[in-house]
């Protein structure tokens, strides 16, 4: 099995990727969760490079040689970075099809650290206190009440168009940060 050089969205499933992982050793895995959600749970041998980081960096992660699977926590991120790493010219990529979730629900063996909310549960749980706060507050000011309506347009706007505003602002809290990603480091690592 290997990953072949066509720049087509493509998926793997968790059962192909350990047998990819088996057949060719090459073979690297890219994570582009957030620090925090990576040091909660990864794949052994997985690299992480946070979407918004591999942004800046992705002609050098274009460069690599070696085939690539890109995970997330569902494959959104994933399928976002295989755009940006297509368009700049890398081809041998995959997306880890249902994100490190199916990999988990696969058996497949994790790393696990101390579990934090992943940034879709720590979206909703915003987004839900902000829409809860607003009702009750709508009852002694009714026009409080078009906050609510402001967090489900955005909501809707978030699952019509594939991007989170609300994600992206979360992301770059202290609680998501863990150590710093220092892409040379793991660009020097995903060579060797």
């Amino acid at each position: 099995m290997t990953i072949t050089d066509t720049p087509a969205a493509t998926t793997i499933h968790a059962s192909e990727l350990r047998q990819l992982r088996l057949e060719d050793p090459r073979t690297r895995i890219l994570d582009v969760r957030t620090t925090s959600e990576f040091e909660s749970v990864h794949i052994p041998g997985s690299y992480n490079v946070p979407l918004d980081q591999l942004a800046e960096h992705v002609d050098a992660v274009a460069d690599l040689d070696a085939p690539v699977v890109l995970v997330c926590l569902s494959g959104n991120r994933a399928a976002t970075a295989q755009e940006k790493l297509n368009s700049a010219g890398k081809t041998n990529l995959r997306v880890l099809d249902g994100g490190i979730g199916a990999w988990q629900t696969a058996g497949g063996d994790v790393v696990k650290g101390d579990e934090k909310w992943t940034l879709e549960r720590q979206v909703r749980g915003v987004a839900g206190s902000i829409v809860l706060a607003s009702i009750l507050t709508s009852i002694k000011f009714p026009k409080a009440r078009a906050l609510a309506g402001g967090v489900g347009f955005g909501l809707l706007f978030s699952a019509l168009s594939n991007t989170c505003a609300m994600g992206m602002l979360l992301a770059k809290l202290p609680y998501n940060r863990g150590p710093e990603c220092v892409i040379d480091d793991v660009l020097a690592d995903m060579r060797d």
